[in-house]
């Protein structure tokens, strides 16, 4: 067991207190959208007078079976995510489209600082987000027949329909690939048509059920990104929200945004993202077309299963990571989940002590701290808190 130390991302989009309060340290005025605890060659958490990269990479046999699975490379990154505005819309690469992708920018010459790079390595990045509290996302294509209603329900002003009658008059997957294709390569008239179905979202802002929920999405992004014509492309996806506790899992090549709240995101050891809009950062429509997946689909929520005394589970199929949530009492002791693999433990919440297998005294950590465990090591939790565990998935 060794304290560990994770290292803050300031991004635009970021909130200045939610990640500070979780930390117990006083905001800095700047914005703190994620807290990286893993060995991202780009940020590594700090354990000890070491980094967490340079340590699995002294010592690969702490990962257990992973390290094996993963030629020795720490595969996962935990994070805390806070959003005070919407991310931009994006996708991440299955593992094989994160190496075709990062060696063709290699062989290009293109630096890894340069802001047109997309591959910043060669990981696949698959995410699982749970919500602290209120949380709202968008996730996937809706079905296009019910998009098309709700952008007729706003009754524009402007005729939408040479933008979105393939919603309707094409199959599902190629109608939505390609109105999503030209709200990424706007005209001046899909310029108009945007403003259109602004103007149409304040009429219908104080309308009831999906209506008024579509027309006050539009108008929230709107508030970020004024104008902007790939919030039409935004508008085709699911609008997610999530309850303390719930889970959203994000597979390779599903285009998504979170738009507000804070949460614990883990997610494959990767920096890899494809954007898509609602950003002023490079957009590859080549490179983000060939990774979607445009088949329509539901959220894919996860509520988690119960697997011990006040432990959770957040079931994936992810080989890369594992999320375990542990709501303890005192008189609720538990062993640490995830036995065989390499942990991390987050304490969000109140304090937790930790105990050998004989019952030993090894250190008690509170709200913020976070700390490392080896594969081999087995531990008990005592204590009265909310904390997450991380580790790789299941490799049996």
């Amino acid at each position: 067991m060794r304290p560990l130390t994770g290292i803050v991302k300031n991004y635009a989009w970021g909130s200045p207190d939610a990640i500070p309060a979780i930390l117990g340290v006083e905001a800095d005025g700047n914005p703190q959208a994620e807290y990286w605890l893993g060995a991202h060659p780009s940020s590594p958490a700090v354990i000890g007078d070491t980094t967490l990269d340079r340590l699995v990479a002294s010592r690969p046999e702490i990962l257990g079976k992973a390290g094996r699975r993963f030629d020795g490379q720490f595969p996962y990154l935990m994070k805390i995510l806070a959003a005070a505005q919407p991310l931009s819309l994006q996708a991440h690469p299955s593992c094989d489209q994160a190496r075709a992708g990062f060696q063709a920018e290699e062989a290009r010459g293109v630096p890894l600082d340069d802001p047109t790079r997309t591959y910043k390595d060669t990981w696949p990045k698959p995410e699982l987000l749970v919500a602290l509290g209120p949380f709202e996302a968008l996730w996937g294509f809706r079905d296009p027949l019910e998009t098309a209603e709700l952008f007729d329900a706003l009754e524009p002003r402007e005729s939408l329909e040479p933008l979105i009658g393939p919603l309707r008059h094409r199959g599902a997957e190629a109608g939505l690939a390609e109105v999503f294709l030209e709200c990424l390569c706007p005209d001046e008239t899909h310029r108009a048509m945007t403003n259109g179905v602004l103007s149409a979202a304040l009429d219908h802002a104080d309308d009831r059920g999906r209506v008024g929920r579509f027309a006050r999405l539009a108008i929230g992004l709107d508030e970020f990104h004024p104008s902007d014509p790939t919030i039409l492309a935004a508008l085709m996806l699911n609008h997610v929200h999530l309850n303390k506790g719930q889970g959203l899992h994000v597979p390779a090549g599903v285009l998504h945004a979170y738009l507000s709240g804070t949460g614990i995101e883990i997610m494959a050891s990767s920096d890899n993202v494809v954007r898509g809009g609602l950003t002023p950062k490079h957009i590859d429509v080549d490179a983000l077309v060939s990774l979607l997946h445009f088949t329509p689909d539901e959220p894919d929520i996860i509520t988690p299963s119960p697997v011990g005394a006040g432990v959770s589970y957040y079931p994936t199929d992810e080989p890369e990571f594992s999320l375990w949530r542990a709501d303890l009492a005192p008189d609720r002791p538990t062993d640490l989940p995830g036995a065989g693999r390499a942990r991390i433990l987050l304490v969000v919440e109140g304090h937790v002590s930790i105990q050998d297998e004989r019952g030993g005294e090894l250190g008690e950590i509170h709200q913020g701290e976070s700390v490392f465990f080896e594969a081999p090591e087995r531990v008990r939790l005592r204590g009265n808190c909310l904390a997450f565990v991380a580790a790789s998935g299941d490799l049996e």
